[in-house]
């Protein structure tokens, strides 16, 4: 069987629809003919305008989607992905183009998804998508192509659906070879984001999305916010702009009143041109050329593309259905399932900040020393309570609850601990982290700043090794939050559904939280919790690349996590009811009297009231199925979840793990380059060097507060940005000998500082590695794309491992 090399990206079906009746062909412009250079170096351009040509030379591209293995052409996915998708698609757009409700029905789904794929799919589109990973094989890229469909169906399906005619026009609207075409009045075609082969993003509010449909119909798609008021700011993102969800919607919801006059139709055309590549057709020449009537400023053109106000009518609301079961699902207007919080809703400022100002995305920072110098995309949001609030506001409940204010010592909180503390705890913090909280809001941007993400065992007995004071070395360390999150369990496995089965899990929980807040309130350490508690697309994904990647973990791969499980164990053992634990003496110690038993069981309960993380109450492991005690092992963010912080915050990494270590070399050797020389130094620097890691976080927030320690953060800072320029720019060797000089000056200062202190430090040795073209990942690039994540870096520059 041949194979199919010359592909066409818009589909010959539906170019036939832009004919004139009676014709076979289009009127076809090459906007940037090619040029050919005579030997007497005359330049002569290619001719770019046809009248006649067929579908079968118009809109194509030689091996768009052919995948290569070694000297084999493959041509499935032009035969079996586009041949599915186009025999679907072609039904579908017919069935919209026509008004049988019941073909709407049939056919809606079908009509999405073709629209999506058709805007990757043109070499525009994909080179788009080539754009978002440091660099991709043809075969890659055809796989990422596929990895990402759907991409843009649930804002589509969320917003104002309109169908315009030109059906009364002499104008007809033509298509191109990007024929789904993206049109934001505040960002014209000279603008940087709409750079090639940069679109502005289909979830700013102002972005609508045209496609002709056929020479009399095209398709309108605008965001709710932006129908509703178009005076709303255009670049900011509509409400719960989630890329993957589950909605209802009512789908013969279409506007399809308006018949636009000729001057409309030129300027929808205008639009379409405007945006292509480098090819248009239509079906009369001259309609390929709207610039020639078309003298609108490119804003002004949106007052075309606006659905009538009475039109609306059909879109927004809220949903209520009630199943068999009796429960009821909830969904407003934007798709979201939960109403908003008001307690977690900031109003912005009413007038601009002053440099003293604190900061409206609510670090603790003043408005100079955070946010002032960094333009708005790169800010995290204003408008809901940030991390740091949320975390602070927690600890004011804990303190509440727990009555830690009341002069009460830690044996005796531990002894009144009920139940009901713990399920009412859990159930604040379920408050303050909604479902469909979009956390790329409120977390860094890459920004520039010293940022690491911390991935290791979350626990209170380990933390205080190196984590704890690792922000002195690193700047802003982002940890996973320890509290689970009980909206993602089912409620009998959960700590507001079964709490008393959490009393061990919520101690851990509670002093690991209430050790490290001192330094999330000054700033060193964003707690944030799990990506994936918010994002159930994303935990599936995140999930299976994990099992894809890696063998089951030992905790024997890393011996301090073994350490803390096997004291968690012992723990676990102490609430043993007390008979059971005299019969488990006497078996094991046959020897033994009763008053020795007796003197071993009081030794055991001393032992229990000396041990901070130890519960106290009785009957912890009765109660049948809902019994025992949860006991969690973390070692987190998992791989894959560390590198989507990084790069989505622009941050390096940090581990204290011997098995995560391993786990980011074999990131490395998968995509392996040779190292820069002229950096080879400073790595030997800092592997030889030893590092003073304070234990308790009151010294390190005086180590921090004292500026012990502060040139670290700025040379990494530095570091990091050399870095990711690296390929870019190549290497600069004077650079490189400054920043080994500097880490000299830096180290040999910061551990006279913490010697002088005289505070108690654990110390550590660090390893690092600085990969040329850093570590990367398409499955993670991906991820974040899925994610909506509209500023993050493609790689992350460099790692550390912090070892006793």
């Amino acid at each position: 069987m041949s194979v199919t090399r010359n592909n066409h990206y818009v589909p010959q079906w539906y170019q036939e629809g832009f004919f004139e009746p009676g014709r076979s062909s289009l009127a076809y412009v090459d906007m940037t003919p090619d040029r050919q250079v005579l030997a007497d170096g005359r330049v002569i351009t290619q001719k770019g305008a046809w009248d006649n040509t067929p579908t079968s030379l118009a809109f194509r591209q030689k091996d768009l989607y052919s995948t290569f293995f070694g000297t084999s052409i493959n041509d499935e996915i032009e035969r079996r992905l586009f041949g599915d998708v186009d025999t679907r698609g072609s039904q579908a757009v017919r069935a919209f183009i026509g008004t049988d409700m019941r073909e709407w029905h049939d056919h809606f789904q079908d009509f999405f998804e073709f629209l999506d794929i058709q805007k990757i799919r043109t070499p525009k589109g994909l080179d788009w998508l080539k754009a978002q990973y440091p660099a991709l094989t043809q075969n890659e890229l055809m796989f990422e192509m596929q990895g990402i469909r759907m991409l843009h169906c649930a804002i589509w399906v969320g917003g104002v659906r309109e169908i315009v005619s030109a059906e009364d026009s002499d104008v007809k609207f033509i298509t191109s070879d990007h024929p789904v075409t993206i049109y934001n009045h505040a960002v014209p075609p000279t603008d940087g984001a709409c750079a090639y082969p940069l679109d502005p993003g289909i979830a700013l509010r102002g972005s609508q999305t045209l496609y002709p449909m056929d020479r009399d119909h095209c398709l309108i798609l605008t965001n709710l916010e932006y129908a509703k008021d178009p005076s709303t700011g255009p670049l900011q993102k509509r409400t719960f702009a989630r890329s993957y969800r589950q909605s209802i919607t009512k789908i013969d919801s279409f506007i399809r009143e308006r018949k636009l006059t000729a001057q409309e139709v030129a300027e929808i055309n205008f639009i379409v041109k405007k945006r292509a590549r480098r090819y248009i057709g239509g079906g009369r020449k001259e309609w390929l050329y709207p610039e020639r009537i078309v003298t609108q400023s490119w804003s002004e053109l949106r007052k075309t593309l606006m659905p009538p106000e009475l039109g609306l009518l059909e879109f927004g609301g809220e949903i209520f259905v009630k199943y068999e079961s009796g429960d009821v699902h909830y969904q407003d207007e934007f798709g979201r399932t939960e109403k908003p919080r008001e307690f977690l809703i900031k109003r912005p400022p009413d007038k601009p900040l002053r440099p003293g100002n604190y900061c409206g995305c609510g670090r603790g920072k003043s408005f100079k020393e955070c946010c002032q110098s960094k333009p708005e995309a790169l800010r995290p949001t204003w408008n809901e309570k940030s991390i740091r609030e949320r975390n602070l506001m927690l600890q004011s409940a804990i303190v509440n609850v727990l009555e830690l204010e009341s002069g009460k010592d830690w044996v005796q909180i531990r002894r009144e601990l009920t139940d009901e503390k713990i399920g009412k705890i859990y159930n604040l913090y379920e408050g303050l982290w909604p479902l469909e909280t979009d956390l790329l809001a409120l977390l860094p941007k890459p920004d520039g700043e010293a940022r690491a993400i911390y991935t290791g065992s979350i626990h209170p007995s380990s933390i205080t090794d190196f984590a704890l004071a690792a922000p002195l070395y690193f700047g802003e360390l982002i940890v996973a939050h320890p509290f689970v999150h009980p909206g993602t369990l089912k409620r009998e496995m959960s700590p507001t559904g079964n709490p008393k089965s959490y009393r061990q899990e919520f101690l851990k929980t509670i002093l690991f939280f209430l050790n490290v807040m001192p330094l999330v309130d000054l700033g060193l350490v964003n707690l944030i919790p799990d990506p994936c508690d918010f994002d159930f697309h994303l935990r599936q994904q995140m999930m299976s690349m994990a099992r894809a990647r890696a063998p089951r973990f030992d905790p024997k791969d890393d011996p301090r996590l073994q350490k803390t499980i096997e004291e968690d164990n012992r723990r676990g053992i102490m609430l043993m009811p007390p008979d059971a634990m005299r019969r488990q003496l006497r078996k094991l110690k046959p020897d033994l009297g009763e008053e020795e038993v007796e003197a071993v069981m009081r030794a055991g309960v001393q032992m229990r009231e000396d041990d901070p993380l130890a519960v106290l109450q009785e009957g912890s492991l009765e109660g049948g199925k809902g019994g025992g005690q949860m006991n969690m092992s973390k070692l987190v963010p998992n791989f894959e979840m560390t590198m989507y912080l990084a790069q989505a915050t622009g941050a390096c990494i940090v581990t204290d793990s011997p098995f995560r270590w391993r786990e980011v070399q074999g990131a490395i050797r998968r995509r392996y380059k040779a190292a820069t020389p002229g950096l080879a130094p400073l790595v030997t620097d800092i592997e030889r060097s030893k590092f003073a890691f304070p234990r308790s976080a009151t010294d390190v927030v005086t180590a921090a507060l004292s500026k012990t320690g502060a040139g670290y953060p700025d040379l990494l800072r530095d570091l990091f940005k050399y870095l990711s320029n690296l390929e870019e720019r190549g290497a600069r060797p004077n650079r490189e000998a400054q920043l080994v000089s500097r880490f000299a000056k830096a180290h040999a200062a910061a551990q006279v500082g913490f010697k002088k202190s005289g505070v108690p430090v654990k110390e550590g040795r660090i390893s690092c590695v600085f990969p040329p073209g850093g570590m990367q990942d398409n499955t993670v690039n991906r991820l974040l794309l899925m994610s909506s994540s509209e500023r993050h870096i493609s790689n992350v520059p460099m790692a550390f491992f912090i070892e006793p």
